[in-house]
């Protein structure tokens, strides 16, 4: 991903144990059918992410979601959302700044439309049904 980090940091680091989680709202080429950007997306850039000790050792999870095919919704135009979860602000930049980031945001420019890339991070989720749901 290419959102480079501005120098106003958000507070998120500040909180030790924090997690802060990127979401990716990814486009594929004009020039490529679904199933070339799900194969490229999940048989080369996500095994790049998690192969290359770099990139994976500042993330504590990567997750590739596919939009499911006729039930777009309001994620219409989007071809799947990325989620990388990263401890701190700061690990986040650290990736970023690795000389493996720039091999990363080239393979991009093979399956992805980078001018339709919408990118939202967001703190430590707030979990309200399920396993350790928040009461109260």
């Amino acid at each position: 991903m290419d959102p480079t980090p501005s120098d106003a940091k958000p507070e998120l680091s500040a909180r030790p144990g924090c997690v802060v989680t990127l979401h990716a709202l990814l486009v594929r080429r004009a020039d490529l059918t679904r199933e070339q950007f799900l194969a490229h997306w999940h048989h080369v850039h996500g095994p790049f992410i998690r192969d290359t000790p770099a990139l994976s050792r500042h993330l504590v999870r990567y997750e590739q979601h596919p939009v499911l095919e006729g039930r777009r919704g309001g994620t219409r135009g989007y071809d799947g959302v990325a989620v990388q979860s990263y401890r701190t602000w700061d690990d986040f930049a650290a990736m970023l700044a690795e000389p493996a980031a720039q091999a990363m945001a080239e393979d991009e420019t093979r399956f992805l439309d980078r001018d339709k890339l919408v990118v939202v991070f967001s703190a430590e989720p707030r979990l309200m049904i399920g396993d350790q749901a928040v009461s109260g």
